[in-house]
């Protein structure tokens, strides 16, 4: 082969190949994607400006009305009912996750009883859905062989009809 040839099979090898092995690229995107534009560099600034201000107002116990503006939606509308129907509600009684966290934050102390009641609550949960399905199961089981039965009970009957 001539040295040119060779350059240029060589050279083609290191431009396309050897990076396609190192750096392989990703399939291609589907002929209905349009590909949008890049942003410029004043819109990622923006765009960063956003993110950072989002994440370090998530980072704050109330997080307000700017991430989550339905909460405070629901809220509003609660503070314009009349003072009386305010009274009938009850005071929201404490989520589990919630006793989590205050628990944990007490240590293993007061963690270990909080966690053997959510186990407990599950336990027993799962118990009586075992059993009311077991009860359901047996029911289902009593009237099929009470059809069986009478089918049986009335196909019997209709010879003795006959005779």
């Amino acid at each position: 082969m001539k040295v040119k040839v060779v350059c240029r099979k060589i050279y083609d090898y290191i431009r396309y190949d050897l990076k396609e092995i190192a750096f392989p690229s990703s399939l291609p995107d589907p002929p209905h994607i349009k590909k949008r534009r890049k942003l410029t560099f004043h819109e990622r600034y923006f765009v960063l400006k956003e993110a950072s201000r989002l994440y370090a107002a998530s980072w704050v116990r109330d997080i307000g009305p700017e991430l989550r503006p339905n909460d405070y939606k629901k809220a509003e509308e609660s503070e314009d009912m009349p003072s009386g129907a305010k009274s009938t509600k009850k005071e929201k009684e404490p989520s589990t996750l919630e006793d989590l966290a205050v628990a944990a934050r007490g240590g293993m102390e007061t963690l270990r009883p909080a966690l053997q009641r959510v186990y407990m609550t599950r336990a027993s949960a799962y118990k009586d859905a075992l059993k009311s399905f077991i009860q359901g199961y047996q029911e289902g089981i009593q009237q099929a062989m009470e059809k069986k039965d009478s089918k049986s009970q009335q196909e019997s009957d209709k010879p003795n009809q006959s005779t």
